[in-house]
């Protein structure tokens, strides 16, 4: 309790209705011309117009920017701040999920210090802070409104780079949970599971303290209460509450004491593959939790009593692996494994990549090439 940290995070506005804030804040900004970013599946859903109509109430123009795709790209991230320039824009408004929110900030990354984005990789390696920024998250699973990352992918180098600052911390998050509504049962099981991931792999992180503690055993509770019944009862709108909670606490928890093996796995996997990144979280959670379990074996005895809450047959790995699994069947995700297809060869390649992701620094076991290549074996079907 008496070491030394430091706890980064965004003002951040909860509950329904956040999202007819938009106007307020930019307008609290100063702006003069927002550029709006968001994807054709928000715009559809009607987000997009939501935010729209709240920047005309208070008589902010806007440019509209919605090319964004799963997974983004580093030509998609040039392209908007070329857009964001050209139409002289002092303000970035994001909403949508994960992809959207971390395609604005690398927009603003390279709109405020020029150059390309894959320059800025890994960590404290803006130089200039980026113009405000407003997140409106309108999935339950990337946290990219609170965090200090965002993830994009290399194109040309089939791979995601992660880029960690402070830079990139939003300056205010709209969290509203009615946004939930218009999401996929797939979607939203996917992002759910990327959730689970980032608490469980904070708690674990070598760099955690208690206040991210705190963060990521709330969410693992909320997610372990929650999960299944919000997937299967998606109008009650308490239990679509308390998944953005989870997710929100989660990425406070994260955003401060990283991540590990999980997501170093699944950024290069998401890369090479272009697979779903909660997808590739749920399906190889349980794997490398099992081979993290003795590096710190009473943390995550602590995960299974929360996520299994008053159940005594808490202790042990098999016990920590069934509670995962209860999940991951749960959510549907398993039912999408066959899809999920490697090679030897593309296993030890995304092995070998694995070890030069920033989040593998701080997983509680440091892992041997050859580890990482039988948990990818273990984890996806080798043709």
């Amino acid at each position: 309790m008496n070491e030394m940290r430091k706890f980064l995070c965004p003002e951040f506005v909860f509950g329904s209705g956040a999202v007819s804030l938009a106007g307020r804040y930019a307008e609290h900004m100063g702006a003069s011309k927002v550029l709006l970013v968001t994807d054709p599946g928000v715009r559809d859903a009607g987000w997009t117009a939501a935010v729209q109509a709240s920047l005309e109430e208070r008589d902010i123009s806007y440019e509209l920017y919605d090319a964004i795709l799963p997974n983004p790209r580093d030509t998609q991230v040039m392209e908007g701040s070329a857009f964001y320039e050209e139409q002289n824009c002092d303000v970035i408004l994001a909403v949508g999920g994960g992809s959207v929110l971390d395609a604005a900030k690398g927009i603003g990354i390279v709109a405020a210090n020029g150059g390309h984005i894959l320059d800025y990789e890994g960590v404290d390696a803006i130089p200039e802070p980026i113009p405000p920024l407003i997140c409106i998250p309108t999935t339950c699973g990337s946290s990219a409104d609170v965090s200090q990352f965002a993830i994009i992918t290399d194109t040309k180098g089939h791979r995601k780079i992660a880029i960690i600052s402070k830079s990139v911390v939003p300056d205010i998050a709209l969290i509203d949970p009615d946004t939930l509504e218009t999401m996929s049962h797939e979607l939203m099981a996917a992002v759910c599971l990327d959730t689970l991931t980032h608490s469980i792999e904070a708690y674990v992180s070598q760099a955690h303290s208690f206040m991210t503690d705190r963060h990521a055993l709330g969410a693992i509770e909320l997610v372990g209460e929650h999960l299944i019944p919000a997937l299967s009862h998606r109008e009650d709108r308490t239990l679509q509450a308390y998944m953005m909670q989870a997710s929100l606490e989660a990425g406070l928890a994260f955003s401060n004491a990283s991540l590990g093996l999980v997501h170093a796995m699944a950024h290069v996997l998401g890369g090479l593959k272009d697979f779903p990144h909660g997808i590739c979280n749920g399906l190889l959670l349980q794997n490398v939790c099992s081979y993290n379990y003795d590096a710190c074996p009473e943390r995550y005895d602590r995960i299974t009593k929360a996520l299994r809450g008053s159940c005594d047959d808490i202790h042990g790995k098999e016990s920590l692996v069934e509670a995962l699994a209860i999940l991951v069947e749960g959510s549907g995700v398993r039912e999408e494994l066959g899809k999920f297809k490697l090679s030897s060869p593309e296993c030890r390649t995304l092995a070998q990549m694995s070890l030069k992701d920033a989040c593998i620094v701080t997983n509680p076991r440091e892992p041997e090439l050859k580890e990482i290549v039988s948990l990818y074996e273990e984890t996806f079907t080798v043709r």
